[in-house]
C-alpha cells in the first residue's frame, strides 16, 4: 500500500461493531489502532475482534494521539456534531455515521470547519453500495424503462414492541425513523436525481405508547418525476423495496441487500468471496419494451459491497480519487428531513430552500 492510515473508532455499539469496524478491517490501507468504548460487553467484543487495538475510555486518548490519521464517529446521532467538531479541531480526517447531524446548520458549520482545516469529512451512507440500489441506478442510467415517471422505495420493519431503553425511541431531537432509515432513502434519491423542487410529508407515531416518529411518507417532486419514500415499524407483510415506473415499462424488487444481515451474523467481507451477492430468489422483475422488443423476467442484482465506501475514502486521502459521499450531500439529506418535518407539522407542501 502507498500508506497505512491509523484509525480511531469512537463507539463500539452497533454502529462501530457491525457497520464500520468489519468494513474498515476489510479494506487494505486502514488499521484500527484505538477504539473508544466504556460499556463492559462492548469492550469485551472490541478486545476480541481487534486484539491489536487499544480500547480506551476517554475520547481524548484518540483525539490527542498524533498517530491517529482518521477518526470514525459511530455513536448516537445527538453526539455527531460535537464529536465531529472536536475531531476536526484536532486536525483529524473525520467520518461520521449517518445521519450527519440533527440540523443543517450544524452540518454547515462542520463543512466550513473541514474546509478551514483542509481535512476530509464524509458521512457513512453505506447503502449507496446496496446491490439493489446499484441495480436500480443502472436501470435508470440505461433508460431500460424509458422515461422514468415514478420512483418508490420502502424500508419497513415489524417491531410492534417499543424499546424504551434505546435513544432512537425517546422523544428527543434526532430520534425516530425519519433520521434513522429515512436518511438512507433520502440520500439514495438525492444521489440519483438531485434536489427536489417540492416536498410533501406525513411523519408520525403509529404504535401505542410511542414517543418518537415510527413512520413516514415522503413525496419529493421533480419536474417530470415523483419520488415516494416510505417507512413504518408496523409492516408485517412483504412489500416491495423498489418500484420503478416508466413510459416503456416497470421494475419491481422485493427483499433487501444481504450485507446488513451478514454483518449482524458476524461475517466479515474479506473472508467471503461472494460477499454482497444476492440469491436469485430475490432478484427484481422487469417488464418493459426495449427497441421494440418486449422483455419480461428477472434482473440479476448487481454485486453490493460496503467496502467501496472506505476504498473511496482511502483513494481520496492518497489523491487518487474524488470523494463520492460528500458532506454537502449529507447536509442536503438533513435539509430534506427538516423540510419533511415542516411539511408534516403544517400539513402543506414545502418548496426546497
Amino acid at each position: 500500500m502507498d500508506k497505512i492510515f491509523n484509525v480511531g473508532l469512537i463507539g463500539y455499539s452497533a454502529g462501530g461493531r457491525i457497520y464500520n469496524g468489519p468494513i474498515i478491517d476489510s479494506v487494505p490501507g486502514f488499521q484500527i489502532t484505538k477504539i473508544f468504548e466504556r460499556k463492559d460487553e462492548n469492550v469485551r467484543l472490541a478486545n476480541k475482534n481487534f486484539p491489536r487495538a487499544s480500547i480506551v475510555s476517554s475520547i481524548n486518548n484518540i483525539l490527542e494521539d498524533e498517530l491517529i490519521d482518521l477518526v470514525v464517529i459511530a455513536v448516537p446521532t445527538p453526539q455527531h456534531y460535537s464529536l465531529a467538531r472536536q475531531s476536526l479541531l484536532s486536525n483529524r480526517h473525520t467520518i461520521v455515521e449517518k445521519p450527519f447531524t440533527i440540523t443543517s446548520e450544524e452540518s454547515e458549520d462542520l463543512i466550513k470547519l473541514s474546509e478551514e482545516k483542509n481535512k476530509l469529512l464524509s458521512i457513512h451512507h453505506n447503502r449507496t453500495w446496496d446491490n439493489d440500489f446499484l441495480t436500480v441506478k443502472k436501470i435508470i442510467k440505461e433508460r431500460l424503462l424509458g422515461r422514468l415517471v415514478q420512483y418508490e422505495c420502502n424500508f419497513n420493519r415489524f417491531r410492534p414492541d417499543i424499546k424504551h431503553n434505546t435513544w432512537k425511541e425517546v422523544n428527543s431531537k434526532g430520534s425516530g425513523v425519519l433520521y434513522d432509515l429515512g436518511s438512507h432513502l433520502i440520500h439514495q434519491a438525492i444521489f440519483l436525481f438531485g434536489l427536489p423542487k417540492y416536498i410533501n410529508a406525513n411523519v408520525g407515531i403509529e404504535r401505542t405508547g410511542g414517543l418518537a416518529p415510527d413512520f413516514f411518507k415522503l413525496t419529493l417532486h421533480y419536474d417530470d418525476l415523483t419520488v415516494n419514500l416510505n417507512s413504518s415499524m408496523l409492516v408485517r407483510a412483504n412489500l416491495p423495496h423498489f418500484v420503478l415506473l416508466g413510459d416503456k415499462g416497470s421494475y419491481v424488487k422485493f427483499g433487501m441487500d444481504p450485507q446488513e444481515e451478514d454483518l449482524k451474523k458476524g461475517l466479515i467481507p474479506k473472508n467471503h468471496e461472494e460477499w454482497g451477492m444476492e440469491s436469485e430468489d430475490n432478484w427484481g422483475e422487469i417488464d418493459t419494451l426495449i427497441n421494440g422488443i418486449h422483455i419480461k423476467g428477472k434482473v440479476e442484482s448487481a454485486k453490493g459491497d460496503y467496502r467501496k465506501y472506505y476504498q473511496n475514502i482511502y483513494n481520496t486521502l492518497i489523491g487518487k480519487d474524488k470523494l463520492i459521499i460528500t458532506p454537502k450531500q449529507a447536509r442536503d439529506v438533513i435539509k430534506v428531513i427538516e423540510m419533511a418535518m415542516e411539511s408534516s407539522d403544517k400539513g402543506c407542501t414545502v418548496s426546497f430552500k
